[in-house]
């Protein structure tokens, strides 16, 4: 038994204990859960140890007394402590009973672990409770998403079909205005053919009167003077339809005129005012393009005239004479005027002026339909007697009130004429509608610096622009080119 109780002491099992203890009690916050419980179990496995060889220490130290030796300290000590499964029965307990707190840690320990599940599982179920409602909340959203996918279909389908419908309304409207285009080109065609019907009814309706009074001065019971045979007889000569409606046609292509003035022109200067910033050089274009449609239609009516004489000449037999009948055809065919013609020798007579000055990108073809109907109403106005003209006007002439009127920028102060915004209207050298103008200050030296300037065409020279023209229209521009001042450098 002493030698048990040596070994005991030798191996210092209890110190060991307590170091481990302390250590543990150290390490306690800052080691994890596991290793709390892996110190925790080892101080068990070594109390377990100790205590088994206090219990053989127990053991020999009772068989030693004898019988009854220690009997009654094994009574009042040992079996009340074993009775009771390791736990304190009282106060008077020594700290060696380290197996009951061990035993009080594990029934707390399994308490709170069975707390721990419950919780767990209640969450568990609250878990699951969720998952069912996030469940049925996505089978509704995916319902709804195939209601809208449906509805967005049909509403696809909807706008489709009205699209279709509203491109079927539009092609029926274009249809429509089509058609009313062509009802408006054929009620033009009736009006004009009303017009001519008008002529004549206004033609014959004077012939009637003419010949009702011959009758009754036929009829009348003054003496008729005898003709020798050797007079020859007179002839009465009967007015023409030209004669006729020339006060009517007259006041209608003066109408016209105005017309191109306060409409077409500011729809052509609209129209280059999209590429051309300058209000002048826009202005002078026009202006220029006005004056060479009425050159052209005065040239392409005298070839029209040739044209009729040189017809009519060999079957002429009427009452009137023969430039009569030749201006009375003219009146009567109208639209038998080359108009594109006298176009195209505008344009190129308008490439070649050195008094315009345009971008490169500018075309004279944009204006063609305000050309066409100048030359149009300047071809008609050749056929009246006397026949209506343009009046002679250039760049830096003398202002003259009778002539023009000052357009809204001008100097009102200034004598000189810069250029001309629109041409004035003759008849016999009397003014039957002015003109419009812009006065300035040094209009002189402006004129003569802008017609010394070189062309800018879109070929690149004036030598090249020539080329592949009429030689009628390069004879018409040269000569329309031969200002006072260059014939005086030329003789020069």
């Amino acid at each position: 038994m002493a030698d048990t109780l040596r070994r005991l002491v030798n191996t210092s099992s209890f110190g060991l204990l307590q170091q481990k203890l302390e250590a543990w009690h150290k390490d306690y916050h800052v080691s994890s859960c596991d290793q709390n419980l892996n110190r925790c179990c080892e101080l068990v496995e070594l109390t377990s140890k100790i205590q088994g060889q206090l219990f053989a220490i127990l053991n020999i130290t009772a068989k030693e007394g004898g019988h009854y030796a220690g009997v009654e300290t094994l009574k009042t000590r040992l079996l009340p402590w074993l009775c009771t499964s390791f736990t304190m029965t009282s106060s008077s307990v020594s700290t060696d009973t380290s197996l009951n707190l061990i035993q009080v840690m594990i029934r707390e320990l399994s308490a709170s672990h069975e707390t721990d599940m419950q919780k767990m599982e209640s969450e568990l179920c609250s878990t699951r409770l969720q998952l069912n409602s996030v469940k049925q909340e996505l089978a509704d959203a995916q319902l709804e998403l195939g209601d809208t996918k449906n509805k967005s279909a049909t509403t696809l389908l909807a706008t489709e079909d009205e699209i279709l419908q509203l491109k079927a309304e539009l092609r029926a409207a274009y249809d429509k205005v089509d058609m009313y285009k062509q009802k408006l080109d054929v009620l033009d065609d009736y009006e004009r053919q009303l017009r001519l019907l008008r002529d004549e009814v206004s033609f014959l309706t004077a012939e009637k009167t003419m010949l009702r009074e011959r009758l009754a001065r036929s009829r009348s019971p003054s003496p008729i003077p005898r003709r020798s045979r050797s007079s020859s007889p007179v002839r009465t000569d009967s007015p023409t339809r030209a004669q006729l409606t020339s006060s009517s046609r007259h006041a209608r292509l003066v109408s016209c005129f105005s017309d191109l003035y306060a409409t077409e022109r500011l729809e052509a200067q609209s129209l280059l005012r999209r590429y051309i910033d300058d209000l002048e050089t826009v202005q002078r274009i026009i202006f220029i393009a006005v004056v060479e449609s009425f050159q052209a239609a005065k040239m392409a009516y005298r070839q029209f005239k040739l044209r009729v004489r040189k017809t009519l000449s060999s079957t002429h037999i009427g009452p009137e004479s023969l430039e009569d009948a030749v201006v009375d055809y003219a009146v009567r065919n109208l639209d038998l005027y080359d108009v594109q013609t006298s176009i195209n020798d505008v344009i190129n007579a308008m490439n070649v002026n050195p008094r315009i000055s345009f971008p490169p990108e500018v075309d004279f073809m944009l204006i063609s339909g305000f050309i066409k109907e100048t030359c149009k109403v300047a071809f008609a106005m050749q056929t009246l007697d006397p026949a209506l003209d343009l009046a002679f006007s250039t760049d830096g002439e003398l202002y003259s009130e009778t002539k023009y009127r000052r357009s809204y920028d001008s100097e009102f102060t200034a004598p000189l004429v810069a250029y001309h915004v629109w041409p004035a209207l003759v008849e016999d050298d009397a003014i039957i509608m002015k003109g419009e103008a812009v006065t300035r200050r040094g209009a002189l030296w402006r004129s003569q610096s802008r017609s010394s300037s070189p062309v800018r065409s879109r070929s690149g020279s004036p030598s090249r622009t020539l080329q592949g023209q009429p030689w009628n229209c390069v004879i018409t521009h040269i000569h329309r080119s031969l200002t006072p001042q260059n014939i005086t450098f030329l003789n020069a």
